[in-house]
């Protein structure tokens, strides 16, 4: 068994393992289910250059966390490279989310390579030009997002897919996988969609195509070429522990060398690591806006603050908002009773999204715990009085 990763310490009370930050909302496509509602243009609010530096400098007080600079895509900012410069400087490990279009160039990959960047982490939802570009709004988006990932594969920055799971494509999943595995990548982020911004009610998958969805990335993740993780569906890691007991009992898994566990930290060739505990909203996990707004994340728009007049540690340490999310005992519905809430904890998001309270369950959840159940039994077998 491998020696158990610095990460395993890290205390999500005092420092998130991931810090995002939507550097702008322009964006050159048109994304059905853009979570920031991209526009073309700038907004002159954005942070500056150099609150962008402040705003890395106060990040580092944290420790080293994951430094994520996303959008709108980073590309319409003239700064990036020089931002991605200057987080590396400090000492954090920079990603970078760019969209599919024309920006991104041989010479800016060059430049970013040059400057530091962890790994590159870009958009497909579709394994083909029509499923994806129709995703996206714009025609050439999925062969400039192939060339992209083939020149930075080629300059030796690390790559991650983004695949965003919805009704449009949950049923050609075996399609994306076949690309995944053809494209090289170190990491495929499965997405499971929250509706916010664009993304509607109606674009969201069903919970039992969701729970479908996570088995096969358990079966997958056993001989896939790359890591496999989800973003807005820890209840994964509940579906991966509940698979690895069954595997346990059915003499399918060595229990001396295979560890009981939903995602153990590690560390990738790229020094881009994964938490040795699940993230969730305001959890390990924050988002800063274009604007500096502080939220739990970019699927849970509530403001805690913002950086320009904030300090950005104490919002995140002391904020009764981030701390409600960080208390798994204050969840509530079947999540609040749910023996996996403290390796799960439902989407916060979408729990905000679809029902207005950010501590409800997850409504795209199928699991019922057996505390859940005799809840739902007792309750069916009230009787109310009928008269005397």
């Amino acid at each position: 068994m491998s020696p158990r990763p610095a990460l395993a310490d890290v205390d999500f009370d005092r420092a998130p393992f991931v810090v995002i930050w939507e550097t702008t909302q322009a964006c050159d496509l048109a994304c059905l289910h853009c979570r920031a509602c991209a526009v073309p243009q700038r907004d002159p609010l954005e942070l500056t250059t150099d609150e962008a530096k402040r705003l890395v400098d106060d990040i580092c007080r944290f420790g080293r966390p994951l430094f994520v600079l996303t959008g709108g895509d980073p590309l319409k900012r003239s700064d990036t490279v020089e931002i991605v410069r200057y987080g590396v400087g400090a000492g954090l490990r920079v990603a970078l989310t760019p969209s599919g279009t024309p920006l991104m160039t041989p010479q800016v990959l060059q430049e970013l390579h040059d400057a530091g960047l962890s790994r590159l982490a870009v958009s497909l939802d579709g394994a083909t030009a029509a499923q994806h570009d129709g995703f996206r709004g714009v025609a050439g988006s999925f062969d400039w997002t192939i060339r992209m990932l083939e020149e930075a594969r080629s300059l030796g920055l690390s790559t991650q897919i983004n695949t965003t799971i919805s009704r449009h494509n949950v049923h050609d999943l075996e399609n994306l996988i076949v690309l995944m595995t053809e494209l090289g990548i170190a990491l495929w982020s499965v997405f499971f969609i929250v509706p916010v911004g664009r993304a509607r009610p109606e674009d969201l998958a069903t919970a039992d195509e969701f729970e479908a969805v996570f088995n096969r990335l358990y079966d997958l993740s056993k001989t896939a070429t790359f890591d496999i993780k989800t973003t807005a569906a820890p209840h994964y890691r509940r579906v991966v522990m509940q698979r690895q007991v069954a595997e346990r009992r059915a003499g399918l898994r060595d229990v001396a060398s295979l560890p009981l566990t939903a995602g153990v930290g590690f560390t990738l060739g790229d020094g881009v690591n994964r938490a040795a505990r699940g993230v969730n909203d305001g959890d390990g996990f924050m988002f800063v806006s274009h604007r500096g707004e502080i939220y739990p994340s970019g699927f849970l728009p509530r403001s805690a603050g913002n950086v320009r007049v904030d300090d950005i540690v104490e919002v995140y340490r002391h904020h009764e908002m981030f701390r409600a999310l960080r208390d798994r005992s204050r969840l509530e519905g079947k999540c609040g009773v749910c023996e996996f809430r403290h390796v799960c904890g439902g989407s916060r998001a979408r729990a905000y999204a679809m029902t207005g309270n950010l501590l409800a369950s997850d409504p795209l959840c199928v699991y019922e715990s057996p505390a859940w159940k005799r809840r739902r039994h007792s309750r069916s077998l009230t009787v109310l009085p009928t008269g005397s």
